[in-house]
């Protein structure tokens, strides 16, 4: 019955082809140029149309593929039940516990341990997992002390009768990133065969233990720098690959180097491309492995903790990072990945607080328990979108993954400076973006709280990018090396700029001097205020001056710093020059557009004009630098 009612409704609607679909479009564009209005180009490499059909998946070569299944693009396992991850640091392990213990009764099911520092003994941690079941909780280990904790840890397990499939243990070594990717140099004093070594001889130690990681490929750094998606991913898998192959020549085989590892990549808001990015990294990786013919079925499968972005988080209007961090949290939930941590919203600037610590955890708590996301394994296959995304994201990262490579493999290739080139090239696309507003972050170069003044828990140091080429046995920059990547935040430049008006002393102010058509001296003063709000300049908004002598004494009753003409492009050519003349020098005169009479005011002495074109960072700089800011 049901079939029969189905099939009666789908016959009332005739099949539409794509030609048709075609037709419609190139008719509604009304002659407009279709891959420059509707093919959008991504920084990844390829285009992603307006829409996709069934007939768009004849290509896709992984589908068919249940959950669970090799290749693994829906998932390692046949349940979408991820962990919900905190991270806690450790200087004092007793009150690190304590903290731990608390977030184990609020939500949190895995947690990470950040070890500040290599002083770290067996009563060390003997304290911090007190009371810590080891067979219900997670744990990860990170940090400078690390290593040590791994040693420790490994004695502990041997002397232990728990059993090895309910240990499950992760410890962020990664010499491959946080030494040579982030400091320029593979091993500070040991080099770089002994660091293999010690991780192989951490694994030895332990076989019996086959949920225990060592290695903790940090692939979340590449974004922290500024790479594209596609570049995160073909680079991660690099990493994974050379652990591999220098660990099995210390004497491991591929079933005991390749699930000994636990990859950690970021989670940006590009929230449809993040979903694709994760089914391609578990499909890249099985297909990686499996030219080394392991015979666990584990040795294929990537295990992946996801971690909100922390290159596109803001220092100025932190609340908007609540709403990046949930978005971020749905894609890497939706990709099903292993574990996720959501950043507490104000980690760009302080310690984090109780309060944003609490809404971290809640929001995949909401996912959890009311969105039930849990529930649904791969809710994205299937669609035309999402999969040609993920074969278009796996082409490019694969292409990528073997000019790496081709080169000797990542160490070989960062020493040439071949990554570092591919992610600067990257990180100085997205900065442009961000200057001239393509790419937005909210709050801070596009809509900013125009009366938020930073707090003094904002510093100098906050909105400035460290020193990442510092060793942190001692603090001193590694000597030899060659050029590390710098993390960073997107938002810096802006946070810099506005920062300094903050605390310069000064209140500048920016007048918008409304006349002409009414129409557009309001959506021009709308504009004009988001502009220089951008950089903490206070804006004196106006309805509308009904003359022009009324708005500019108005203006300098108002004693503005910056006086904005905002009016229609025909109006300027008069309106222009008569209030540039009465403003004289009083006050920086700029005019809202980029009227066809440009020349002719520029000619009469009228030099500032900001519009959509603008590069808003280096024209605030330059306004701020006549302020005397």
């Amino acid at each position: 019955m049901a079939n029969n009612k189905e099939e009666k409704l789908f016959g009332l609607f005739p099949p539409v082809t794509t030609e048709q679909w075609e037709a419609a479009i190139t008719t509604d564009l009304k002659g407009a140029d279709y891959e420059r209005k509707l093919v959008w180009r991504t920084a990844e490499g390829f285009n992603v149309r307006p829409y996709y059909r069934a007939e768009n998946l004849k290509d896709v070569a992984f589908l068919g593929s249940k959950c669970g299944e090799f290749p693994y693009v829906r998932g390692t396992k046949k349940d979408n039940n991820w962990q919900i991850h905190q991270t806690i640091g450790v200087e004092c392990p007793k009150e690190a516990n304590a903290e731990a213990t608390r977030a184990l009764t609020k939500g949190a099911e895995s947690i990470g341990f950040c070890i500040a520092s290599k002083e770290f003994s067996a009563a060390d941690l003997d304290t911090l997992l007190k009371g810590i079941s080891l067979k219900t909780t997670e744990l990860t280990f990170c940090g400078c002390g690390v290593k040590t904790v791994a040693e420790l840890f490994a004695d502990k397990l041997e002397n232990s009768d728990l059993n090895p499939e309910e240990v499950k243990v992760n410890f962020v070594i990664d010499p491959i990133i946080n030494k040579l990717t982030l400091k320029g140099k593979l091993g500070c004093k040991e080099g770089a065969p002994k660091a293999f070594s010690t991780i192989a001889d951490l694994i030895k130690k332990v076989p019996q233990y086959k949920r225990v990681r060592f290695v903790g490929v940090n692939g979340q750094q590449f974004n922290n720098c500024g790479s594209t998606i596609v570049q995160e991913l073909a680079f991660t898998l690099a990493v994974g690959h050379e652990y591999v192959v220098k660990l099995m020549e210390q004497g491991l085989t591929i079933d005991q180097a390749a699930p000994s590892i636990r990859f950690t990549m970021s989670v940006s808001s590009n929230y449809f491309m993040e979903i694709a990015k994760f089914r391609a990294a578990r499909m890249l990786w099985a297909n990686i492995m499996a030219q080394y013919k392991p015979t666990r079925g584990c040795a294929s499968k990537m295990k992946i903790h996801a971690v909100t972005s922390k290159w596109n988080m803001t220092v100025y209007d932190p609340y908007v990072n609540m709403l990046r961090g949930t978005t971020e949290a749905m894609s890497a939930a939706i990709a099903g990945v292993h574990s996720i941590e959501v950043r507490p919203f104000d980690e760009a600037y302080e310690k984090p607080t109780d309060f944003s610590t609490r809404i971290a955890r809640n929001v995949q708590l909401l996912l959890k328990e009311e969105s039930h996301f849990n529930q649904v394994c791969d809710a994205a296959g299937g669609s035309y979108y999402i999969e040609n995304l993920t074969a278009s994201i796996a082409e490019q990262a694969w292409k990528l993954f073997k000019e790496v490579e081709d080169k000797g493999g990542y160490i070989a290739a960062f020493e040439a400076g071949f990554i570092q080139d591919q992610i600067e090239a990257s990180a100085a696309t997205k900065d442009k973006n961000i200057a001239t507003r393509r790419e937005t972050l909210l709050g801070t170069n596009q809509f900013p709280n125009f009366l938020e003044v930073a707090g003094q828990e904002v510093t100098a140091e906050t909105v400035t990018p460290g020193d990442k080429a510092k060793c942190c046995c001692s603090g001193k920059p590694v000597e030899g090396g060659v050029r590390p990547l710098r993390p960073y935040r997107g938002a810096m430049a802006f946070e810099q700029m506005r920062l300094s008006v903050d605390r310069s002393g000064k209140e500048p102010k920016a007048f918008m001097l409304t006349c002409g058509s009414l129409a557009f001296a309001r959506a021009r003063a709308q504009f004009s205020c988001n502009f220089f709000a951008c950089a903490g300049i206070r804006v004196q908004d106006n309805t509308y001056f009904k003359s022009l002598e009324e708005g500019v004494k108005a203006a300098l009753d108002a004693k503005a710093d910056i006086v904005v003409i905002c009016a229609a492009d025909d109006d300027y050519a008069t309106l222009a020059p008569e209030a540039a003349k009465m403003i004289g020098d009083k006050a920086i005169f700029v005019v809202a557009g980029a009227p066809a009479c440009m020349a002719d005011l520029e000619a009469q002495g009228i030099k500032n004009f900001i519009h959509v074109k603008s590069n808003v960072l280096e024209t605030l700089k330059y306004y701020l630098k006549e302020l005397g800011i």
